[in-house]
């Protein structure tokens, strides 16, 4: 997954596109591959997109052994806030058995499969089906030039992988030891959050897959651990939901579970109380005279709506609601629930809002009932 900024930081120009893991691993692989038949290394070697395009990437390394060839490319993600950028994606590659095929290996900084519900199973490396596909074309093209067989074994590697999967969700869907190997179209659109769409998914099929019955698609850190702590959940069943509530609640629709919670922070679902299902501010900002009437519909005098509409965000409108003993945040939950419930729209699922504030208190609910009557 992509994590750094938020499209809030994205440069006041035209947006770079740049190239996954994948397309790099699939063209060290053919080069490598290359190497072992031929002895020399196609620098620029050029990669089939699965659109069918064919960019070139410069070679960063290679060497070659007797049995064996190495060679590397840098991951460029263009404008993309990708945790990967700049990262050496190395490919080894080594003749395999007649009649084989294509073998993977995950090397230093690729992660392993060890949980059900991927597209990959238990026990193989994290290099995902499109990659897999990139990669033996590549060294198909390669042996079909040279009249070889394309069996081989694959090794890819990404320098620094272990630290950098880290700060990536692949530790919570059972991925260890590393990074997965992605990519669809092979390209990667800044900003498109295709990434965190992704990985939401996968945390939704990896719970389903374990047999769990009820998962939290929370908007940060302080309401996961919030709604972790008030249900007990598995930390496989937390779903890194961030503003994508409707991506997370579409994707239910399809893939149900029994049970469902979105948590959220005051102002987040305040504005899915709004009928937000994208709770990023370049989508729009919490409106506060609406909430003002929530208020009015929890017996908040004139007076006291007055102030909840004039204040300066949405936290201080909850503080003065507080002080006054009106349950606004109730009232956030009933009207956010009533908008994811449209989105997840499943009689069989049953549907929780939590609303918290910064420190996990806390604030308003909707509890668990059928997202469809």
């Amino acid at each position: 997954m992509s994590t750094g900024d938020t499209a809030d930081d994205a440069p006041d120009r035209p947006l770079k596109r740049g190239w996954t893991t994948g397309t790099c691993a699939a063209g060290a692989a053919k080069a490598a591959f290359a190497a072992l038949v031929t002895g020399d290394f196609p620098d620029p070697v050029e990669v089939e997109l699965p659109s069918g395009a064919r960019p070139a990437f410069a070679l960063a390394m290679h060497e070659r052994a007797a049995e064996m060839a190495t060679a590397g490319i840098v991951k460029d993600a263009g404008d993309d806030p990708d945790v990967t950028h700049g990262a050496l994606v190395r490919a080894t590659v080594r003749r395999g058995a007649a009649g084989a095929g294509i073998t993977f290996k995950a090397g230093a900084g690729v992660g392993t499969v060890t949980r059900p519900g991927l597209p990959i199973p238990p026990g193989e490396p994290a290099i995902n089906p499109v990659p897999r596909r990139m990669i033996a074309a590549g060294i198909a093209e390669v042996a079909a030039a040279y009249g070889v067989a394309p069996d081989a074994e694959v090794e890819i590697s990404i320098d620094d992988g272990a630290a950098l999967a880290l700060k990536t969700l692949n530790p919570r869907l059972g991925i260890v030891g590393g990074l997965s190997v992605l990519g669809t179209t092979g390209i990667v659109v800044p900003y498109s959050c295709a990434a965190w769409i992704h990985s939401i998914h996968r945390g939704i099929d990896v719970a389903r897959a374990m047999g769990l019955d009820h998962v939290a698609g929370a908007t940060g850190s302080a309401s996961e651990a919030a709604v972790q702590k008030l249900h007990g959940l598995d930390e496989v069943a937390l779903i890194d939901m961030g503003d994508f509530v409707g991506g997370m609640l579409k994707y239910l629709h399809a893939h149900p579970v029994p049970k469902v919670t979105v948590a959220g922070g005051v102002a987040k679902m305040t504005k899915l109380a709004q009928g937000f299902l994208d709770l990023h501010s370049k989508r729009g900002s919490a409106d506060l005279p609406a909430l003002a009437r929530l208020a009015a519909e929890a017996g908040a005098e004139a007076d006291l709506c007055t102030r909840i509409a004039g204040a300066n965000m949405v936290a201080e409108a909850f503080q003065i609601a507080a002080a006054a003993g009106v349950p606004l945040g109730d009232c956030v939950a009933r009207a956010a629930w009533a908008t994811a419930a449209r989105a997840l729209d499943r009689a069989d699922v049953l549907l929780e809002i939590t609303v918290f504030d910064r420190d996990g208190t806390l604030m308003g609910r909707a509890p668990l009932s059928a997202a469809k009557r």
